[in-house]
């Protein structure tokens, strides 16, 4: 099986259900240690507190545009909510930290699993497509993380959007901090840039300031796979 084809394996296996969970439990744990409460976290975002709720239960999904506003008003990274490595058989092979990070505190987990750096400790790396942490989003998304650490200032990423799937489900244009640069492996892949359109093909590839307007949207007949980059901004706003 090659990279690709176990990549995908990954993402339509048993990644979906331990994502969505694992998501909604780490942010959750981040809202009740800041003390903010789920009707003030909903009015907060613009959204309905019984999709905050569904979210955190694992029953929903967030958007890429979703995502990004809820780490920044939380003030998380997108690496803290990369769930442990899910095989192309459904299974976790570090079952017993992901249990650790779903029961506790995001913050206090991390630093006790992953020491005061804040750099998960690994005795490799190299990252195989089995061992790739993933993010399962809305609207036919798939994160999977490239690399073996957490990388606070970027985002090392193979994609995937399927057949119609989209960083946004509504059809507007996100902006977010940093830089993002891409390299379409396989399929069609359109990206929308302020009033100017591309379309990606296997080889293309693309950089962009992330504060521009943007949308990704796959316009083919089959899914898109691609490497992501994301850099932030070096400081954070407090």
């Amino acid at each position: 099986m090659s990279t690709s084809e176990a990549a995908g394996v990954t993402a339509r296996g048993g990644v979906e259900r331990a994502s969505a969970d694992s998501v909604g439990a780490r942010l959750r744990a981040r809202r009740e240690a800041q003390g903010v409460s789920l009707r003030q976290f909903a009015r907060q975002l613009d959204v309905s507190a019984s999709f905050i709720s569904q979210l955190e239960t694992g029953k929903a999904r967030p958007s890429v545009a979703t995502l990004y506003s809820i780490c920044a008003a939380l003030d998380m990274s997108i690496d803290e909510l990369f769930a442990s490595s899910v095989g192309v058989d459904g299974a976790a092979p570090d079952a017993e930290r992901t249990a650790s990070v779903l029961t506790g505190g995001v913050r206090d987990v991390l630093l006790r699993s992953w020491g005061a750096s804040g750099e998960e400790p690994t005795s490799s790396p190299l990252v195989s497509p089995r061992e790739r942490r993933s993010l399962v989003l809305d609207s036919g998304v798939v994160w999977q993380r490239l690399t073996a650490s957490n990388h606070a200032l970027s985002d090392f990423m193979f994609v995937r959007y399927d057949v119609g799937g989209s960083s946004t489900s509504d059809g507007r244009l996100i902006r977010h901090s940093g830089t993002e640069y891409g390299y379409v492996i396989s399929g069609e892949l359109e990206v929308t840039l302020g009033f100017e359109t591309y379309r990606m093909g296997a080889g293309d590839s693309i950089s962009f300031d992330s504060e521009v307007p943007h949308r990704l949207v796959n316009v083919g007949d089959v899914p898109v796979e691609a490497i992501w980059f994301d850099l932030h901004q070096a400081h954070r706003s407090p």
